[in-house]
């Protein structure tokens, strides 16, 4: 059989469809009743009409990468928690508004396509997607020879939910004196690995370690959507770290003080910090520090908050008067 010019060129369409063929099983697990069209068509349909029986329904949308950490994961040839990676970050993103998530889209990019490697990422996007009752309602799969280097992929996604417009956050009722509770993280998630990457490479990284750094991105949907009418407003702890993430939430006349000592940092940071030679500033500045999302409450309930969230979380500051910004004391 002659090989096809496509082929040659680097792209092959066989490779992309045994790769559809290895994800269906997947994406299908995912689909409920509101499913009109998914696999095979030019674009998911999605029935929204039990919007009809909520006041006033908004829609929030996010898209986002995982950013350098595929590079970790191909080195270490760990591609299912890239999945788990992308949905969370994006599950979060919308959550911090007050969001249910409805449906996602991915997008996968490679130098030349592994269909098993590809399948085992959509797979974990797909229980990302289940653990929150999400529909992943489909996505692309390019091979793009030439932009990505040989064994180089990339992975991002897209998400839309939906809340009603009274229940947006932030609220406008923060107040000086609401407290800051945190919510342990499960690594860095997925940001900093530039920097990370940069701190080791030029020292092994054993399977231990690697588990750390490779550790997917947790989501926090399960645990706190129940009880977001005592939260006054969600700060998702990514890229910019508590120094620039926490001000996103906050009107012009707050800023936030954070105690370090109000919880354990986790051995990891002291690691990074001390083979990067970083500052602390820095530190919180880039990573979430064991801290992936915080939630501002009223101080009059911040314990019946936190008993309800059945997982530890850690009063881990307060908000005070001024100009949105973050106090390391």
């Amino acid at each position: 059989m002659t090989k096809s010019r496509y082929a040659s060129a680097g792209v092959d369409i066989e490779a992309g469809n045994h790769a559809v063929e290895l994800m269906k099983a997947s994406v299908r697990a995912t689909y409920n009743e509101s499913v009109l069209a998914g696999i095979g068509s030019f674009g998911g349909l999605f029935d929204v009409s039990s919007f009809k029986q909520m006041n006033h329904p908004v829609l929030v949308a996010s898209t986002d990468g995982v950013g350098t950490k595929v590079k970790l994961a191909s080195m270490a040839g760990r591609y299912g928690g890239i999945g788990h990676d992308i949905v969370n970050h994006c599950v979060n993103d919308i959550l911090v508004q007050g969001a249910k998530p409805l449906f996602f889209m991915d997008y996968i990019a490679s130098s030349r396509l592994n269909p098993e490697h590809a399948a085992e990422v959509v797979a974990g996007i797909a229980e990302a997607c289940k653990e929150v009752s999400m529909v992943l309602l489909g996505g692309e799969t390019a091979e793009m020879p030439g932009v990505y280097q040989p064994d180089e992929f990339d992975v991002a996604g897209t998400i839309v939910g939906v809340l009603e417009k009274n229940d947006i956050l932030p609220r406008s009722t923060l107040r000086s004196g609401d407290v800051l509770i945190g919510l342990t993280s499960s690594g860095p998630h997925t940001n900093g690995y530039s920097l990370i990457r940069k701190v080791f490479e030029n020292i092994t990284v054993d399977d231990s370690l690697m588990d750390a750094l490779l550790a997917p991105h947790r989501s926090y949907f399960n645990v706190l959507y129940p009880y977001l009418s005592n939260v006054k407003a969600l700060a998702h702890i990514t890229g910019g770290g508590f120094i620039e993430n926490i001000p996103r939430v906050l009107p012009e006349n707050l800023s936030v003080v954070i105690h370090l000592n109000s919880w354990h940092v986790p051995p990891l940071w002291s690691l990074i910090q001390q083979k990067g030679n970083i500052s602390t500033e820095e530190m919180y500045r880039v990573f979430n520090m064991g801290i992936g999302m915080i939630a501002i409450v009223d101080k009059s309930v911040a314990v019946d908050f936190q008993s309800s969230i059945p997982e530890p979380t850690f009063v881990i500051g307060e908000l005070v008067e001024g100009e949105r910004k973050v106090i390391l004391s």
